[in-house]
């Protein structure tokens, strides 16, 4: 038996992946006996945000992590292609139609039985003893489950507010501007800087302070206001510290002492550092970053950064009410948490982001909790798949603030061809090369490509 708390994209899509697999599945759902600030319905994996499943361009990250997700069997893509609506390129659903569906197929499975009610902590304990459970709560957990969480990963594992700057694409950092050097030289040099000028500065701080800015979604679905909002020591927007005064920036996030730029020999005027997001060094954050603006507004915004101009923007910035873990010391490669056998992550909660992610390692961990049922452990995901690059993510340990993140070029391992176009091309045929075969070994039944 395997247990599954949380009925959303990836609660449906694990019990989905156990079920056909040929295992007996529990699914709890608590709505409708109590519901949440963003929910409307009682549906099954209901939508709260956005309708769009992304890019769904062979092409793309986000259409690679569908491909492959096809190939395990998805039930929510299966379902969103039958409910879609014009989107252009993107996988646009009618939500309601897409959730009523979805439900109608978990409660329909003969191996799927479906209860709705809230699982409290102990009974949590007493499922862990007949067999795997699979928690895919999402962000928003409830208080007692994310307490019991707490406790059993350690407190400094669980986040509750997600803070975090954007994040870019590093091959597309101009680095004849934005140079490597750590404060003082101490620390190495994993750091790159972009260097304001004067000019530079004070125009970057006037729009950034005059640029739109959007409620955060997790407060909003909170149902609380701006006015309402504490924020958190290190997490003030940096909208709102440029506020303050012109150079509050400058002698603050953006201070440039200990830096020498090394097209003048001189301190800069002002310096936004970059940190390296994983050991490839592919994806860089803009430190101290974190704001609440509109994310087309970010990207005007922060292409006014020297070295910058041309960046890609994998992540943008957010401060929204969240819950997710410190995967990297938390989960194994195989969603499992490290300190609590048989207990499965699942979803949002893992660290990924976005519906598309959310739902992926869902499938994930339904196999893995298979896997563990019948003894027969699975391999590891191939680091070239898509899927296996967001486990990376979620296992890379290098040293800074883990955030989500959801599929991106950057996220793949680099091939060490010089052609954007020819390099991702190549990264798309590794991957499906690398899952396919995953697929084989692992024993998984293939599904047919439409």
């Amino acid at each position: 038996m395997i247990s599954i708390i949380g009925g959303g994209l990836a609660g449906v899509e694990a019990a989905w992946a156990a079920a056909e697999s040929g295992c007996e599945v529990t699914l709890y759902e608590m709505r409708p006996l109590e519901m949440t600030g963003a929910h409307k319905t009682e549906f099954l994996a209901e939508l709260v945000c956005s309708n769009s499943f992304k890019s769904k361009s062979p092409t793309s990250p986000a259409g690679q992590l569908k491909w492959e997700m096809a190939k395990l069997g998805s039930l929510v893509l299966d379902c969103a292609f039958h409910h879609e609506v014009p989107g252009g390129e993107a996988l646009a659903i009618d939500r309601n139609e897409f959730a009523a569906e979805v439900t109608k197929k978990i409660e329909s499975h003969p191996k799927i039985k479906l209860e709705r009610r809230v699982v409290n902590p102990e009974e949590l304990e007493e499922m862990l003893s007949k067999g795997p459970v699979i928690l895919s709560t999402g962000p928003l957990t409830t208080k007692n489950l994310a307490a019991w969480l707490a406790n059993v990963t350690g407190a400094e594992n669980l986040y509750f507010y997600d803070a975090v700057s954007p994040t870019v694409d590093g091959s597309t950092i101009d680095q004849s501007v934005a140079f490597a050097q750590s404060r003082y030289d101490k620390g190495g040099d994993d750091y790159l800087n972009c260097p304001f000028d004067k000019e530079s500065y004070e125009l970057f701080v006037s729009e950034l302070v005059n640029a739109e800015r959007a409620l955060p979604h997790g407060v909003q679905a909170e149902e609380e206001t701006l006015e309402k909002i504490k924020y958190f020591a290190g997490c003030t927007p940096i909208e709102a510290i440029a506020e303050k005064g012109a150079r509050s920036l400058a002698f603050g996030n953006f201070k440039p002492v200990g830096l020498t730029d090394p097209r003048t020999g001189r301190r800069p005027y002002a310096a936004l550092q970059l940190r390296p997001e994983n050991k490839d060094k592919t994806l860089y954050s803009l430190v101290a970053c974190q704001n609440r603006l509109k994310w087309n507004e970010q990207k005007r915004v922060f292409r006014l950064v020297p070295g910058l101009e041309s960046a890609e923007f994998v992540r943008f910035g957010v401060i929204h009410r969240n819950t997710y873990l410190q995967s990297p010391t938390a989960l194994t490669s195989q969603l499992e948490f490290q300190k609590k056998p048989n207990l499965y992550a699942a979803g949002q909660i893992t660290g990924v982001e976005g519906y598309v992610e959310s739902a992926a390692m869902g499938i994930l961990a339904g196999y893995f909790a298979v896997a563990k049922v019948r003894q027969k452990p699975l391999p590891d995901l191939p680091r070239e798949s898509a899927l296996g690059s967001l486990i990376s993510h979620l296992q890379d340990d290098t040293p800074r603030e883990f955030a989500p993140m959801n599929i991106n070029w950057g996220l793949f391992p680099r091939n060490g061809i010089k052609d954007k176009g020819a390099s991702r091309s190549q990264m798309l045929s590794d991957a499906k090369e690398a899952l396919t075969n995953w697929i084989t070994q692992s024993g998984i039944p293939s599904k047919p490509e439409n």
